[in-house]
């Protein structure tokens, strides 16, 4: 029995219906802020979906930066401010 059947059998009573699929994909849309502001215009989920990944990808993107600012920073402060600054992003 392929890994794909069992699997199925498995989860049988466990399976998402469209209705879950399409409220889910209607609270990713409500998350996503270009998305929010036209909550009533309907959108497919599949473009719901790569906007989601798009706004995942930025964000990434953005922790990246703020980290590398942050590490420039701490290159360039005094030990113990770095320590405090250290300390506190700790918390």
């Amino acid at each position: 029995m392929s890994s794909r059947r069992s699997r199925s059998r498995q989860s049988g009573s466990s399976r998402i219906t469209e209705d879950q699929i399409n409220e889910l994909v209607s609270k990713l849309q409500e998350l996503l802020p270009e998305m929010h502001n036209r909550r009533s215009d309907k959108r497919s989920a599949a473009k719901v979906l790569q906007e989601t990944c798009n706004y995942i990808r930025n964000l990434h993107r953005e922790v990246d930066d703020l980290s590398e600012r942050l590490s420039e920073l701490l290159e360039n402060t005094d030990t113990t401010q770095a320590a405090l600054i250290r300390s506190l992003l700790m918390q």
